[in-house]
């Protein structure tokens, strides 16, 4: 027994060492900071990130936390800059900054050296600070971009080792299992239709109508933006925004009728494709009869006004998750579609300002009824373990034009994915998209944002690498428009008849390939992988090696395969042949040119 508590004391004394050593590795930025808005956006033309640039006039705040909390910028979006010191004692290993999370992008200066560039909200991200970072006191400059809703360095900031960030980065949730999904999630090609642009009607019979041309683009999952009538009282636009629900149980009628809505629903399960509708649980209009009838259930302010989620969000009510009442409230309406009207399950919007035993509970409930699919319009892993089946990859997104544009390599889409193992629970779905409705009606059309060829190896990447598909209505016809959220704008569906072909021919590989559905990815080395991006998915027999040339030139690619690697590969969209000799393979692309080989048949 004694010789038990010794042993026991020895292990107690090696972990607490090991976490003071680690804490002495870390240095923490938290705590003091100055700020400065930039309203005109001029502090890069002015480099307010240089040394001798004087700010003595910026504002002194605390980081982490939003900047809404700062006087006069409750409802500011765009550029601040924040700015503070840091003294290093000595550089005996590599080091890195590591940011828990920026609203949304950064741009990172050391001692006036640029050292990097992040694009998107809430993941971990680090930079490597070697070239730039001296013994002594360094100056840290951050530029925050921030697209809506409250900004800032909400998330702590560190100086560390770089062979440690894997500590940093690893949450409690990478140890667990996800949640196990049914294999129709798995298999899923999401189609996101937005009523008022898919017709010139704006209707479920016009939508019903075209359910055989979406299976034959290769859908299988419907996702249909809120259907419920949109609130009139402080109404956003001539339409009002679909996200401001002014009844959960009702059908709007800008769209049809309950039965229209049945018939619909009868008309997808008969071609084998499923349902999901828009869930926004996390407010309502402001003439939803629940404010009047359940006022307890919303947020009240310090003065007891019923307040909206954040300054900007004018046309909805924030409801109030401690009301028991409410969550059962929420609860049956949720089961109510899907046992009596008998859809399939729900993408959940904002779900991250929804408690999570809030969704625990309901999806448990649901599930009672019949296997649905759970979309959280949301980043976070514990999501994943009980709640979701899928949640957004906004990670992968928010990097794909840095890429396109040059300023980003391309291996950082082989960086995402260890990063996101780091983050979530083993086995978690995320869904990819290169555009949907939020990025088309605030940041443009797929088109515009990345140029047509862009959109379509973009679409390429989001069906070949690990996870959910998406399709957003009006990429299969290369749509240029912005379709506002509170407008009525039409999709031109008689052109581009080239991008629907290849969403075709996409849904198709997926359908074919299980390795783009759970097969292993593995990076690929090539000659030039700032530019170009290869990896190979395989399960089982069946492997596909797909490269994307991401660059602005036409280039020559020398791929290094592994030596188990077939000699002979086919190109699934040209039918060319590629050889490899002595493990390599020459691959000629042009700028956003890409390939998705299969080994070929004259080699197996």
């Amino acid at each position: 027994m004694r010789k038990t508590l010794v042993k026991l004391t020895i292990v107690l004394l090696i972990l607490v060492q090991g976490e003071h050593a680690m804490q002495k590795k870390l240095l923490a930025l938290e705590g003091k900071w100055i700020f400065q808005v930039d309203s005109l956006n001029k502090g890069l033309s002015e480099q307010w990130y240089s040394t001798t640039y004087d700010r003595s006039k910026w504002i002194e705040i605390e980081v982490p936390g939003y900047w809404d909390r700062y006087h006069g910028m409750a409802t500011y979006d765009g550029v601040g800059w924040y700015a503070r010191t840091a003294e290093v004692k000595d550089i005996i290993q590599p080091l890195s900054i590591f940011f828990g999370g920026v609203d949304d992008d950064a741009d990172v200066w050391v001692n006036g050296m640029k050292v990097g560039t992040h694009n998107g909200y809430s993941e971990p991200f680090s930079m490597p600070i070697d070239q730039a970072v001296k013994v002594g006191k360094n100056e840290i400059v951050v530029r925050v971009n921030d697209r809506s809703g409250p900004g800032g360095i909400y998330k702590p900031v560190t100086i560390v080792p770089t062979s440690e960030l894997g500590q940093l980065l690893r949450t409690r949730y990478a140890e667990m299992e996800a949640k196990k999904s049914a294999e129709w999630v798995k298999d899923a090609i999401i189609y996101e239709v937005y009523l008022r642009s898919f017709s010139k009607e704006g209707t479920l019979k016009a939508l019903e109508s075209r359910i055989p041309e979406l299976k034959k683009l290769g859908a299988n999952v419907i996702w249909l933006m809120p259907i419920h009538p949109v609130g009139k009282i402080h109404r956003k636009g001539l339409l009002g925004s679909p996200y401001s629900v002014q009844d959960y149980y009702a059908v709007n009628p800008e769209f049809g009728t309950l039965e229209d809505f049945k018939s619909l629903i009868h008309t997808l399960h008969h071609h084998g494709l499923k349902i999901i509708i828009d869930l926004v649980a996390n407010h309502t209009a402001w003439d939803n009869p629940m404010l009047k009838e359940h006022p307890e259930w919303y947020t009240h302010d310090a003065s007891g006004k019923i307040i909206p989620p954040n300054p900007d969000w004018t046309d909805v009510a924030d409801l109030n998750y401690d009301s028991q009442e409410l969550r059962k409230y929420m609860i049956t309406m949720m089961k109510y579609w899907v046992r009596d009207i008998e859809i399939d399950g729900y993408r959940c919007d904002v779900a991250e300002l929804v408690p999570t035993d809030f969704w625990e509970t309901a999806i448990e409930e649901l599930e009672t009824i019949k296997p649905v699919l759970m979309l959280s319009e949301g980043t976070l892993p514990e999501h994943h373990v009980k709640a979701f089946d899928l949640t957004y990859s906004w990670n992968m997104y928010d990097v794909l034009e840095k890429v396109i544009r040059d300023s980003t390599p391309a291996t950082i889409f082989h960086d995402l994915l260890i990063t996101e193992s780091y983050q979530f629970p083993r086995g978690s779905l995320r869904m990819r998209f290169n555009t949907n409705h939020d990025k088309n009606a605030w940041d443009g059309p797929a088109v515009e944002k990345f140029t047509p060829q862009g959109a379509k190896a973009t679409a390429v990447l989001m069906f070949t690498y690990p996870g959910v598909p998406l399709i957003y209505n009006g990429e299969e016809v290369g749509n240029n428009k912005k379709l506002g959220l509170f407008e009525k704008t039409d999709i031109d569906w008689s052109k581009n008849a080239d991008f629907r072909m290849l969403y075709e021919k996409l849904s198709l590989l997926r359908k074919q390939h299980l390795a783009l559905v759970n097969g292993s990815y593995s990076a690929v080395q090539n000659s030039d992988s700032k530019q170009v991006l290869s990896f190979i998915r395989i399960k089982g027999e069946d492997s596909v090696l797909v490269v994307l040339n991401f660059g602005p030139t036409d280039i020559k690619v020398n791929m290094v395969l592994s030596s188990n690697s077939n000699n002979m590969w086919k190109d699934f969209f040209t039918n060319k042949i590629y050889e490899s000799t002595s493990r390599r393979c020459d691959i000629a692309l042009p700028s956003l040119g890409f390939v998705v080989l299969n080994p070929s048949p004259k080699d197996r």
